[in-house]
């Protein structure tokens, strides 16, 4: 999708939603909007206007990037908006009430207020204007991401294969940043899980010291960014040979993955896809073990539009890139989580995650 023709449905938003303008503060939403990829800025749009408004530091990068959008050189915060919705005619702006700090929300009203050339425009609060634009990729965007999730898959393969008993989670998760890194990655996309034995049961355990152990299951989950998207990736590898419990657990885990990869349609909702796998589970007699969302999208961000999980409403369609992640997790004993990237193309899933699995 042309920046122009983002900038034509965000203005077709505005006019629904009754705003003359909106202020995108998100990094990736304005990275989505603009092309820009620094790190300070807002876009403002309006129906006569696009301004990319930056500090010193960004301002020729800016017009480099951002072709479709004035740059205008700021300062910090947003004392000079005012002077802005002003020569626009603004009256209602919308803002991303998610992103923008309380702090910045209320310098601004005062410059406003104190300004006595504005004309004390009303700031609205909106969610998922922008993000849901993003949900439906285009090919170059489905391009970055495979490729984000190639540099996980082979990083994740090259570094399962070579844990040992002695070996730290915290050796484990450099050794997986490093094997992204060494792949083309720009950076890990959250910072890398890894559960050994008991603290797999936990699903957002953060590596530590603890040493694995001859039989241990290790959960381990990770990402790459490429080119500012992200991939996600969990694998439950064994150290040594897997007992009985641990083929049971990961049996069921693997049977419900695949069910839902199988079954997920366009057309059906975020809640209907997280059935075909919790059901599985819950019929195993594991429900109680499974309490997180079946998925989530996958972008510009790690976690964005579509959900995936019990109540999630979102109806999916061909072009949209999310995660089918079931897992089981026992106090005191451990966790199996397997988690692959899908996008929806022709209405069925297409498995972009290629990583080796047990079995």
């Amino acid at each position: 999708m042309t920046a122009s023709s983002k900038l034509d449905r965000i203005r077709q938003r505005l006019i629904e939603d009754e705003l003359d303008a909106i202020l995108v503060s998100s990094p990736e939403n304005r990275r989505y909007m603009s092309g820009f990829t620094g790190s300070a800025g807002y876009l403002l749009i309006s129906q006569d206007d696009a301004v990319l408004a930056t500090d010193f530091r960004y301002v020729e990068q800016a017009g480099q990037q951002s072709p479709d959008f004035r740059v205008s050189r700021t300062g910090a915060g947003l004392g000079w908006l005012p002077e802005w919705t002003a020569e626009q005619g603004v009256k209602r702006i919308g803002f991303e009430s998610e992103d923008l700090t309380v702090h910045t929300f209320d310098a601004f009203k005062k410059a406003a207020a104190e300004d006595e050339k504005s004309n004390k425009p009303e700031l609205v609060g909106t969610t998922g204007i922008v993000e849901k634009l993003r949900v439906v990729k285009d090919d170059n965007e489905i391009k970055m991401l495979t490729r984000a999730v190639e540099i996980a898959d082979q990083a994740l393969d090259s570094v399962a294969a070579a844990i040992e008993p002695g070996m730290t989670e915290e050796a484990v998760a450099w050794e997986l940043e490093k094997a992204m890194r060494e792949r083309g990655a720009e950076m890990i996309s959250f910072d890398t899980i890894v559960g050994a034995g008991p603290n797999g049961a936990l699903p957002h355990h953060r590596a530590d010291e603890t040493v694995i152990r001859e039989g241990d299951a290790v959960v381990i989950d990770m990402g790459a960014k490429y080119q500012g998207y992200c991939s996600d990736l969990t694998r439950t590898v064994i150290v040594g040979q897997a007992d009985d419990k641990f083929k049971e657990v990961y049996d069921i885990v693997l049977r419900a993955q695949l069910a839902a990869e199988e079954q997920v349609e366009a057309g059906m909702t975020g809640e209907q896809v997280d059935a075909i796998a919790r059901d599985i589970i819950s019929q195993a007699g594991y429900g109680e073990n499974f309490g997180h969302s079946l998925g989530h999208g996958v972008g510009l961000a790690v976690h964005e539009y579509p959900r995936v999980g019990p109540r999630a409403d979102d109806v999916l369609e061909d072009g949209m890139v999310f995660t089918i992640e079931p897992g089981i997790y026992l106090s005191g004993w451990g966790g199996v989580r397997i988690e692959d990237i899908v996008v929806l193309e022709n209405g069925k899933a297409r498995v972009i995650s290629k990583a080796n699995k047990i079995g």
